[in-house]
């Protein structure tokens, strides 16, 4: 009879001390804090309190994970925006009646590099789906103009 009531007293106790360990220690409360804002899309802040937390334990996988997902999200941030800037270079050059050769190597060089970076990008299951299709999306258009200014 005092077997039902001191292993489940046990285990409870544990789990106490466990999740009082995670909330209490710095390095799981940046962690925890660097996950709130990977999932709200702060990848820049994601990554600086993963890095901290990280720093404080080197053996937090929590903080490894989150740091390495952050700075992944970051590369498809970057080639997002990027891309929309390149996006409406190219079509200011396009609205011309008369494309230079010097804007239509322009326009070449500008989709090779995009389409080489896309290239490097490597996404993870937990990386935004949204960044993912955003970033094939603007791949594929740079490869259609690679096409046509080629």
């Amino acid at each position: 009879m005092q077997t039902k009531i001191v292993i489940p007293a046990f285990a409870t106790i544990l789990l106490i001390v466990i999740a009082g360990y995670f909330l209490f220690n710095p390095s799981y409360e940046k962690s925890i804090q660097a996950k709130y804002y990977y999932e709200t899309g702060e990848y820049k802040e994601a990554y600086t309190l993963a890095k901290e937390a990280f720093s404080l334990d080197l053996y937090n996988r929590m903080a490894s994970t989150i740091m390495a997902q952050s700075k992944t999200s970051l590369k498809y941030v970057s080639y997002v925006e990027d891309s929309r800037k390149y996006i409406k270079q190219i079509d200011e050059i396009a609205s011309n009646d008369i494309i230079s050769d010097a804007n239509k190597a322009k326009m070449k060089i500008i989709c090779e590099i995009m389409i080489n970076r896309y290239i490097k990008l490597a996404p993870s299951v937990i990386t935004d789906n949204d960044l993912v299709q955003d970033s094939a999306k603007y791949n594929s258009m740079f490869e259609k103009l690679l096409e046509k200014v080629n």
